[in-house]
């Protein structure tokens, strides 16, 4: 299976270490980035459409010389040491959604967009995508690529061979609850001996906590971790796992892939850009699957930005690009080559998105996705929420893999967020 551009995210980033972040410090850099006609833009494979970075040189050609930079590796880590060291720094940066917290902090590091009139644009863009390119300070650092609207992914025949609804809409009005979902997924077990409804735990833990507008850390920078909207999340997640509706598979193995591709993991709650991974995963399953709403609201998981570094010689021109690069019609071609889901919501009616789906029964799965991106909740995401979300994420993984007492795991998961806490300064 080809890793997928969210393929480390699943398998866990490196941390930039926070002093690292501190080492940005403002009004320390002389400008290195492009001089006359250079512009250079840096991001990683998969974060573009690679036919709009063809094109926006060709359009733009006359006036700049664009140099698109693919990075491998540990991106944020890369582009961070490349800031601090105040050289070679990029004009244009791709900045990744989960990572896009731990940059507002230093938000003085990048053009303000808005000082480059952004608020132009702002109505064309979903507000709870373009609210999270903000800092705290009201500056914009992140001009919106796309997002990841979270669906009920399944496969049709499996669905139906165990009496459930499978039809997409009928699939979305009667397992439009938690309780619903789980029901469903017992009686899936029963008449398909060996299925099972997801792959692991974490895939209802991440999304209920994703459905809401809370995460672990609020404005005040308080960490409420042990709130009701996590613990909600944890109980449910356990849940999936006392009732058998989830497998002993680690997401991405040969075992799991081969359980996917026999009808014995039929069904996920996956992001748009899982389609993909679908498709390149188990090309086997082509026609088999369709698409429905999660249960209760849709959640997102990922979506990306491009920002001006003030390293940038020439910000008004690279505002052009990115505000070109980013249209309707550009990100409408980014679904189509990468399967960026558009941020904005004039690409849901283009013909790129428009068009049927063999892999997915002919199904037009963008009057899923494309709704459920319109509901996303807008939630405060805190530059500290990786680190003290992290702890609990792998505990109700041991619940789920290693069969961890739910109270054990959770009084460990709340030790290790108080000590991480009082390290970072944050209150608990």
């Amino acid at each position: 299976m080809r890793l997928s551009r969210r393929g480390l995210l699943r398998a866990g980033l490196a941390p930039a270490a926070t002093a690292a972040l501190g080492g940005l410090a403002s009004g320390c850099a002389v400008p290195t980035g492009s001089t006359g006609r250079n512009m250079v833009l840096w991001y990683w494979s998969g974060g573009l459409s690679d036919t709009v970075v063809k094109n926006a040189r060709t359009r733009y050609g006359g006036t700049v010389d664009l140099q698109a930079i693919q990075i491998g590796g540990y991106y944020r880590s890369k582009l961070i040491t490349t800031m601090a060291g105040r050289a070679h720094i990029p004009d244009i940066a791709g900045l990744k959604g989960e990572d896009m917290a731990s940059y507002l902090p230093n938000a003085d590091q990048f053009v303000d967009l808005r000082t480059l009139g952004a608020d132009r644009y702002k109505s064309r863009y979903l507000s709870w995508k373009w609210d999270q390119g903000i800092a705290d300070d009201g500056s914009m650092i992140g001009f919106p690529i796309d997002c990841g609207p979270v669906a009920h992914l399944y496969q049709y025949d499996v669905f139906r061979k165990a009496g459930l609804p499978y039809e997409p809409d009928d699939v979305s009005k009667e397992l439009n609850t938690w309780e619903k979902f789980f029901a469903a997924g017992e009686q899936l077990r029963k008449r398909v001996p060996g299925a099972s409804l997801l792959t692991d735990v974490n895939a209802v833990f991440d999304n209920v906590v994703n459905q809401g507008s809370e995460r672990y850390v609020d404005r005040d920078r308080h960490f409420i971790g042990d709130r009701e909207h996590v613990r909600r999340a944890w109980d449910l997640a356990v849940e999936a796992k006392r009732r058998g509706l989830v497998s002993d598979l680690v997401t991405g193995t040969p075992d799991q892939l081969s359980a996917v591709e026999d009808g014995k993991l039929p069904s996920q709650l996956g992001a748009s850009w899982a389609t993909f991974d679908l498709k390149n995963g188990v090309p086997r399953t082509k026609g088999r699957w369709r698409v429905a709403d999660m249960p209760v609201r849709p959640a997102n998981n990922g979506g990306s930005f491009l920002s001006i570094t003030r390293a940038c010689r020439e910000p008004e021109q690279a505002f052009r690009l990115i505000t070109w690069m980013l249209d309707a019609k550009n990100q409408a071609q980014g679904y189509v080559d990468a399967g960026l889901f558009p941020s904005t919501p004039a690409s849901y009616g283009l013909s790129q998105l428009r068009d049927p789906d063999p892999f997915f029964g002919g199904q037009v799965t963008t009057e899923v996705f494309g709704p459920a991106a319109q509901k996303i909740a807008i939630a405060y995401n805190s530059p500290f929420d990786i680190a003290l979300g992290q702890p609990v994420k792998d505990e109700i993984k041991a619940v789920g893999v290693l069969g961890k007492d739910p109270d054990t795991a959770w009084s460990d998961a709340m030790s290790k967020c108080r000590r991480i806490a009082e390290h970072l300064g944050v209150s608990h």
